[in-house]
Parts: C-alpha cells; structure tokens; sequence
C-alpha cells in the first residue's frame, strides 16, 4: 500500500488554531489567519481532514449572547471592530492606565468548538505579534486540557521571533520557526508516521495550493499574496527573519486566483498583505494591474501593510486608481532625512511630493492616500513628528501615527534595548507599541496624544 492510499484509509484529522489577541487595543484591518489556511491546502492536498478553529472569528453565531463581551462590528469593505472582553492586566502591565481585553470568541465558545471537532490526531497553533502571546498561552492551555493527549505544534511570528520564549513557557509540543511549509513534511512523519507526496516548491509560490478559506465561517474578503519576503532591509521590520529570501508569483497566476475566488465565493474585496507589492513594477504591479482592468472584474482592492512610495508615478498612479485599489496606503516614516536613512533608506520625502502629485491627478482624494509615520523610535524628539505630519498634511495626503514597536531580530533591536524604559529583551509584552516602550523623554502621554490629535485634524 502506498503511503497516499494508507493515508487515504485512516484519513489522519488536523486541528488548526488562530488565537485570540490580548492587548490594550486591537482593530481588525481584515486580519487572516493566512499561513493556516495556506498549510490546510496543503493538508488537504495530502488526502488529511483539517479543522480550522478561529478565535477572532465576528461571525461566530454564539458570540452575541455572551453577557461580557461587546459584541463584533462590521464596516462595507470588511474590516471593523472585534468582539472584546474586558479581563485582567499581566502583572507586569498593571502600571498602564488602559484597560486590557481579550479580542475574539469567549474561552467557553473556543472550548464549545474544540468538542465539537472530531478527535484531532495534531494540532497546529498559529502566533502574531511578540506581545500577543498570551492569547496564544491561554489557547494551547484549554487544547491541552481538553485534549491531553495530542500533540500541540506553535508556529507564526512570536514562536519565530522569540522562540526560547515560546519552547519555555509555552507549554507547546514543539515550537517551529519560520515558514511552516517547509517543514511539514518533516512534521507530519515525526509525529503521524505518514509521509506527505505533494509537497509545494519553497521556490516556486505559484506551486502552492489556494489557500482554503472555505474554513472560514464568512468570506468578506479575500487575502492575496503576491509574493513573500522583502528586497529592503528596513531596521525596524522582521520580514526577513520570518521569510528567507524575495520570491514572487507570476502575475497572471495571482489574476487567475482573484479571479477564482470573484466567481466562486462572491468576492468583491481583496486584501494584498504583500510588504514589496510596487518594488520593481514592471515584474508584478504593472502586468497583474493591466491585466485586472483588461478582465473586468469590479472588485475593491486594499493595501493595509504600506506600499512603496518610490515607485509611484503617472503611470502606476492611473493603474491603482483604474483598478479598484480604494485603501492605498504608503510607509513613509518621518519627513527627517536621518530617520530616513536610519531606518532603510527606501523612500525620500521628493518621494512623497510627486507620489501624491501623481495619486492626486489619477483621481484620489488627500483622505484616500494614507501615509504611515513612525511614532516613538529610539531617540525621535516630538519636533521630528510634528515636523512630519505636517509635511504629510502639505503634500495633500493623510499623516497615520504608526507606533513603534521594537522586534527581536531587526537591526534596531540592540538600540531598542539600550534606551528601553521596559525589559523588552527579557518579556515580550514590553514590546507591545501601545506603550511607546523606546519613546524619548519629551514625548510624554500629552505630547502623543496631540500628536495623535494633529493628525486627526486634516
């Protein structure tokens, strides 16, 4: 018996798992469990039975009659509010004047929807931010108790960036780091005895299977990859610890896959969650640009992780507008030269001036072109980020504070770590950008917020 016809016959179950956020505040900018669904096509394709259960799921039928939760909202495009419950602080946050909540399902419904799966022979566990790891903490705690005896495997962006931290206290199986496609096979021999034939090509995206989303309980909204990794080495961004390499897809593959699911789920709403989208156009934006206006398919594209403003002209400009790009927005970072170079150098603010010269005759509005400013880097004075909002408000574009959140691995790290208020080396949740953990001594709780209030007021 082959191992794909062996497989077939004991049909080997697979629980995935997207945990809940714990955190001060938690926005949900069509956030997708995007890895796990990309490993389920996998699974799937090896003739294995997934299960997804998400934490952060709005549409969870049950969730309206918890008395403590308030409940999830929804705005047109798909994004909105999570549902939250207020809980206790960790210890070691009691000192920040917030209030601390659980974004997503209650435990009880999570525990509900674990019951209700069929007795899974492994568990995958997915993690986000470093600070985020709580909720993650709480979700392998109620799958160990409700089902001691699988095996609970952590992935995602925690267990990469802070992975000794994860192995120590986790309470994880095994804690797996970096892209977990490559190394499932080894993973599903070592703990089901079962080998895996259909294996993606690391190299080529264009092997890997659609995402399965029909795990989802609402498609509101499709997330599409283009590519994975990042060209620029940008000192405050991990991208390339949690991706090695720069690898993109074919354009017209990644048409025909939006195409797909226009037709076969509805969609009308695509998310890019790319990092380097506009790098180098005529290799992706250009042609997959072209090629959606040539098919016609009206749908709204959004852009939440910040493009590239230089390469953003005339042309490029016409083809966003044209092709339903509707939530543009840029990474810019601070209107002072020695930030700019500081934290990569990928951008200029003569960048900024004729990018939004050229959105602007396309056919944006200042409201439509939002650009991304870093709010409490290492040493950055309060001037520098007045000086910037107002450079963004001149150019005729929409200034977004970004806080800043130090990442383990990045080439600011060190110098994080060295003007931290905070042990961010030793406990992650000091990492959490809520608290502005390297923020210089002039910017003070008033001085953010009216920072915060300059560039409200457009």
């Amino acid at each position: 018996m082959t191992s794909s016809s062996r497989l077939s016959s004991v049909k080997k179950k697979i629980l995935l798992v997207h945990p809940w956020i714990y955190d001060f505040a938690a926005y949900d900018f069509w956030i997708t469990p995007l890895g796990l669904l990309y490993i389920a096509g996998v699974l799937r394709e090896n003739g294995f039975d997934v299960n997804l259960i998400d934490c952060l799921d709005p549409y969870h039928p049950d969730i309206a009659n918890e008395p403590l939760v308030r409940p999830p909202s929804r705005k047109p495009f798909g994004q909105g509010k999570f549902a939250r419950e207020r809980i206790s602080k960790p210890e070691c946050l009691n000192d920040i004047p917030r209030s601390y909540h659980r974004y997503g399902i209650t435990p009880r419904l999570f525990i509900e929807d674990v019951k209700k799966c069929d007795q899974p022979d492994l568990i995958m566990v997915t993690s986000m931010m470093t600070y985020w790891y709580p909720g993650v903490f709480e979700a392998i705690r109620l799958l160990s108790r409700v089902l001691p005896e699988t095996p609970v495997l952590l992935g995602g962006q925690y267990a990469t960036l802070c992975r000794d931290h994860a192995v120590s206290h986790s309470g994880a199986t095994e804690v797996i780091a970096g892209e977990g496609e490559n190394i499932l096979p080894d993973l599903i021999k070592k703990y089901l005895n079962v080998d895996i034939e259909i294996v993606p090509d690391p190299d080529d995206l264009d092997s890997y299977p659609y995402p399965a989303l029909d795990l989802l309980r609402c498609i509101n909204h499709i997330p599409i990859l283009t590519s994975r990794g990042c060209p620029f080495h940008c000192t405050y961004c991990a991208s390339g610890h949690l991706h090695k390499g720069f690898r993109r897809r074919n354009p017209l593959k990644v048409a025909d896959e939006i195409s797909y699911w226009f037709r076969t789920a509805g969609a009308r709403d695509f998310v890019l969650y790319d990092d380097a989208f506009l790098v180098n156009p005529s290799e992706m934006a250009v042609p997959l640009l072209e090629e959606l206006i040539r098919r016609s398919l009206n749908c709204r594209f959004h852009c939440p992780n910040g493009l590239h403003l230089s390469a953003v002209d005339d042309r490029i400009a016409r083809l966003l507008f044209k092709a339903g790009f509707v939530t543009i927005r840029f990474g810019f970072e601070s209107s002072n030269p020695a930030t700019q170079k500081m934290t990569g150098g990928k951008t200029s603010s003569s960048d900024l001036v004729r990018a939004v010269r050229s959105l602007k005759r396309a056919g944006y509005n200042d409201s439509d072109i939002g650009v991304y400013l870093l709010c409490g880097l290492p040493g950055q004075q309060v001037s520098e980020i007045r000086d910037s909002i107002e450079f963004v408000k001149s150019c005729g574009a929409r200034p977004i504070l970004a806080e800043f959140s130090p990442i383990p691995g990045t080439d600011l790290w060190e110098r994080s770590c060295r003007t931290c208020i905070y042990p961010i080396g030793d406990e992650p949740l000091f990492q959490n950008n809520t608290l502005l953990p390297c923020r210089s001594s002039d910017l003070t709780l008033d001085a953010y917020r009216a920072m915060k209030k300059l560039a409200r007021n457009i």
